[in-house]
């Protein structure tokens, strides 16, 4: 049985690797930028995203237009809406965490979600105090819905396809990371058991989704 919470008097602000998912997962892991492409045995447990997707099954949405971010992740299945936060790579070449227990963060260096290859939002567990905005992502299942809106005023579905569960010593970098021929989504959190003495999860949790819509960017005002 997998041990979720950490107690209450936890380090906080600790940054994630690269390859990793929120504050707490500090591992060692080649950056996003310098990953292979993803191999159909990267990923593993049950509906994890597993080899290339064949792009005449997706549906045509358009892409994003250049200078659009995101601003917002709505999963309603675990009752988070949070805005989002850009996340950057810190000094050690880590993913620096968001900055807001309660809020998720986007990796600005990656893919605004809804264009091609995986775009990646983190967020933490847990906080000193308690639950954070990701606490309850392991329950995510296929078919549950992901929404992005973009500063645009589009809206960004994407459907979860699975999850995965990794050791943070052997991070899954290439399937998270690694170029895809369509729109897709990774979400990133803690899991496993806390470790009090280092301050750190021994697992990660990834989820997996796929683009399945996007709304019409919202018309600029007239001047």
């Amino acid at each position: 049985m997998i041990t979720r919470r950490r107690p209450l008097l936890a380090l906080a602000g600790a940054a994630l690797a690269v390859t990793l998912g929120l504050a707490g997962c500090a591992s060692t892991g080649s950056s996003p930028v310098a990953s292979k492409a993803p191999t159909a045995s990267a990923t593993t447990g049950i509906g994890a995203a597993d080899g290339v997707q064949d792009p005449d099954t997706q549906p045509y949405v358009a892409a994003p237009a250049a200078g659009v971010v995101p601003t917002r992740v709505t999963i309603p299945a675990i009752g988070v809406d949070s805005g989002l936060e850009s996340l950057g790579i810190g000094a050690q070449g880590e993913l620096d965490p968001p900055k807001a227990w309660l809020s998720a963060g986007w990796y600005s260096k990656g893919v605004v979600p809804g264009a091609v290859g995986p775009a990646i939002i983190a967020g933490h567990i847990d906080s000193p105090t308690g639950p954070a905005v990701f606490l309850h992502l392991n329950k995510l299942r296929a078919g549950d819905a992901v929404t992005v809106t973009l500063s645009s005023g589009s809206v960004e579905t994407f459907r979860v396809t699975g999850q995965t569960v990794s050791p943070k010593s052997n991070f899954p970098t290439s399937s998270v990371y690694g170029p895809t021929p369509t729109p897709t989504l990774r979400l990133i959190t803690c899991d496993g058991v806390f470790n009090p003495a280092i301050g750190h999860y021994d697992d990660n949790l990834i989820v997996f989704a796929d683009l399945e819509s996007a709304t019409a960017p919202t018309a600029a005002p007239a001047k």
